[in-house]
């Protein structure tokens, strides 16, 4: 009797701001060696979300990645194990040399590509389970070159010639499933505040979200279109749908993309992803893992339990919780 056709394999994709980040270069490797808060808390709810790729976002970069492997490390003396890893250099703290928020110094972290002390700090990281392909770094794409951009009207002359759309990166990383291979289109907005009536800080983000959805309806930065058969859009996008701060259209816009599934994950707090002071900000939606409909949607949550020994952990580990979605091909 001949066996049917093997059922595709189900895995998990999971997005997870880390809020590790430190006051220099070193300090959250130092961090991870010691065993100092909040890593003990971040390592047990990463072992217990079990994804098999984990995008991080708030991760201070080094050169030789030794920060993000030393957290793997932690990671697999607890049984989790990632064997395949990815950081690259964030646009934080790389200075432009333009005074951007015009008070008279051009040195400052929010004189930078993206706000950061140093170099490097709060950056991305990619963890897998499954080995990684080709990957595409669009961190250096400037804001000005985005088609209808708002950049002109809200940013000095002498910095549209250099000035990055991403206030952190953004990577199109391909991931060599179970079954099949994947794309991954990772990257962290900036906050649409801490700017003044021009809402600059706004727009960017409008723009660094609506960068996706022009990506997905063919257009490219540099090189081929996307042409992906299935992909997942990823990160903190730092705007909720309904509430706060912030420029919903480009984020509805693609959240409805007709490309894109949302699966609006869930925990104890809603769709909420992030415990901020209430009433403002208050907890709102701002991580995302929206996969393309032609993946098979099995399951999706926020990790953020009611009870339980990981109520206390979450909050812990970070002010974010991780989101996760459970599909196969």
């Amino acid at each position: 009797m001949l066996s049917g056709p093997a059922a595709a394999e189900t895995f998990r994709i999971a997005s997870y701001h880390l809020d590790l980040t430190g006051r220099g270069p070193g300090t959250v490797l130092r961090d991870i060696l010691r065993g100092e808060d909040p890593v003990p808390a971040l390592l047990e709810v990463i072992v217990a979300a079990d994804a098999d790729v984990l995008v991080l976002q708030d991760i201070d970069f080094d050169a030789n990645g030794a920060a993000l492997g030393a957290l793997a490390d932690a990671l697999s003396g607890r049984g989790a194990d990632y064997p395949h890893r990815l950081t690259l250099r964030p646009n934080t703290g790389w200075p432009t040399g333009v005074d951007l928020d015009g008070n008279g110094r051009s040195d400052e972290p929010r004189d930078a590509h993206g706000y950061g002390r140093f170099n490097g700090q709060g950056g991305m990281a990619l963890l897998s389970r499954f080995p990684l392909g080709d990957v595409r770094n669009f961190s250096t794409f400037l804001w000005q070159d985005l088609p209808d951009s708002a950049a002109p009207g809200v940013t000095p002359e002498a910095a549209l010639p250099i000035l990055r759309l991403h206030s952190v990166g953004a990577w199109d990383v391909e991931v060599l499933g179970p079954d099949s291979a994947f794309h991954l289109l990772m990257s962290h907005a900036t906050p649409p505040v801490f700017d003044g009536p021009e809402d600059r800080n706004g727009l960017r983000n409008a723009d660094e979200l609506r960068f996706w959805q022009l990506y997905l309806d063919g257009w490219t930065p540099e090189g081929p279109p996307f042409d992906g058969a299935h992909f997942a859009v990823t990160g903190t996008f730092n705007v909720d749908p309904e509430r706060g701060e912030g420029l919903r259209p480009a984020l509805r816009a693609l959240l409805g993309h007709p490309l894109l599934l949302d699966p609006e994950p869930s925990g104890a707090n809603g769709l909420a992803t992030v415990d901020w002071d209430d009433p403002v900000p208050g907890d709102l939606r701002v991580d995302y893992v929206l996969p393309s409909r032609t993946f098979t949607l099995h399951g999706a949550g926020v990790l953020w339990p009611s009870d339980g020994p990981l109520v206390e952990l979450v909050s812990a580990a970070s002010a974010h919780r991780l989101v996760w979605v459970d599909v196969s091909f």
